[in-house]
Formats: C-alpha cells, sequence, structure tokens
C-alpha cells in the first residue's frame, strides 16, 4: 500500500512514517520542510501521486483565531488534490471532545477541520486523541512563575504519543472507518493533580497551585476530554512512560 503522510516530519507524523515503512508499506512523507505548502496547494499533487491513502496530521501555527482558516483551506486543498490523484481513504488526526469545546479557537478549527472531511468526496477515518503525554512540559510552562504552576482541574486521561502512532497505523492500513475512533491512555486524572505527579518525578521543586481559570485547559467544562465508552485504551502509563524518558 502506498500512504502519504501530511505533516510527516513532526512528532507524531515521523513516528508513523518509520512504523509504516516498518511494516513494509511505500510510505512518502510530506510538509513543508520538503517542498509541500498546504495552505497554497503548491507540491500537494506530487505528494499524493499514486497514493491509496492519505494521513493527514499536520497542524496550525498558532492556536488562536487563524486557525480556522488555516484548517478550512488545507482540508479543502488536500481533499480535491486527493479526488484527483484517486486517494482511497482519508485519514486525519482530532482531540477526543473536541466538538465540546466551542470556547477555543483551536478546538473550533479542528471541528471544523472534522466537519470539512465527513463532507468530503472520499471514504474518511477520524482517530481523536487525548492529551500527548510529551506536551505536559509545555502545558506547565504556560502558566509558572517560576516557584508555582498553577493548573484547573480539568479531568484527563493522557496517552503517549507512540500510542497515537499505532493507532493511527492501524487505522491507516484498514478499510475507512467513515467514522471516529477515541484513543486515550489507560488512567484519568485531574490536570493538577497530573502536574503533581510530574513534577515529583522530574524531581521539580515547583509547587502546583490548583486555580480553575489557569491556562487553556480553564476555559474546558466537565470531563468532555476524557474519551467515552468505546474509545481504545492504550497500555503505556504515565508513570511508566516519565520513568523511560528520563
Amino acid at each position: 500500500m502506498k500512504i502519504t503522510v501530511i505533516g510527516g516530519t513532526g512528532l507524531i507524523g515521523s513516528q508513523l512514517v518509520a512504523r509504516l515503512r516498518e511494516a513494509g508499506h511505500e510510505v512518502v512523507a510530506s510538509s513543508l520542510s520538503t517542498g509541500l505548502d498546504l495552505l497554497t496547494g503548491a507540491g500537494l499533487d506530487e505528494a499524493l501521486d499514486g497514493a491509496d491513502t492519505v494521513v493527514n496530521v499536520s497542524n496550525s501555527p498558532t492556536f488562536d483565531e487563524a486557525s480556522p482558516a488555516f484548517f478550512r483551506t488545507t482540508m479543502e486543498n488536500l481533499l480535491a488534490a486527493g479526488e484527483r490523484a484517486g486517494v482511497t481513504h482519508q485519514v486525519i488526526l482530532s482531540i477526543v471532545g473536541v466538538d465540546q469545546v466551542p470556547q477555543l479557537d483551536y478546538y473550533r478549527a479542528k471541528t471544523l477541520q472534522e466537519e470539512l472531511l465527513r463532507g468530503g468526496p472520499t471514504p474518511y477515518s477520524i482517530v481523536r486523541a487525548t492529551q500527548f503525554y510529551e506536551f505536559m512540559d509545555a502545558v506547565m510552562s504556560w502558566t509558572s512563575d517560576g516557584e508555582t504552576v498553577r493548573l484547573p482541574a480539568t479531568p484527563v486521561q493522557p496517552i503517549a504519543s507512540a500510542d497515537v502512532v499505532a493507532a493511527l497505523a492501524d487505522v491507516a492500513t484498514a478499510p475507512p472507518l467513515n467514522g471516529t475512533l477515541d484513543v486515550a491512555g489507560p488512567d484519568a486524572f485531574s490536570l493538577d493533580d497530573l502536574g503533581r505527579l510530574t513534577l515529583e518525578r522530574q524531581k521539580d521543586p515547583r509547587t502546583v497551585v490548583t486555580d480553575d481559570k489557569a491556562g487553556m485547559f480553564a476555559a474546558v467544562e466537565g470531563d468532555v476530554l476524557v474519551p467515552r465508552p468505546g474509545a481504545r485504551l492504550a497500555a503505556t502509563r504515565y508513570e511508566d512512560w516519565l520513568s523511560a524518558s528520563r
């Protein structure tokens, strides 16, 4: 099978390209660094030439009010190019609960991307993942003053990026879902407690203060970021991932 990975040099894309190649597939890794411009469409026809499946793990350069325009333009360009190339399966990576957080520009943008894919001309699959373990340090940096980290008690069930890649690879090489698969890690936490665990394991002297108005996740209401029944739960536990990554 020939598979094109859009965003194939990033955190998820590079792992996905390697995994699919190890499985014997012909894989094209496409991104800005390889000459692909999703916003203008430059390089798309070449990237999709002969592809059976396209996996889109590209991301908006910003999380603000500009992100909906990015996802609209890039999704429309990708769907049109895929139809020209005879692609038979379009896959995107999205976020668990994305359509339940209209307060966030970025989540509205990803919801728009999903809607465009569903209404497009090609059979499709949407893989919705929870927050990545790899992003926890960045989340804490948003609201840290050097001595304390302020985090809301938002319920989350994060996942290792490698486990997201495994799910994407399985979906990309199977018949289209024409629907959505949720993937998550094995354990649920409140975000503030996850911060405390992270700092303790990293021997970081900062203190976590629970603040339900702090950071991007303060806009999330209830447990919408936690997967519903039927989700694919990965085996990698956060504590084990932290130990392995040190």
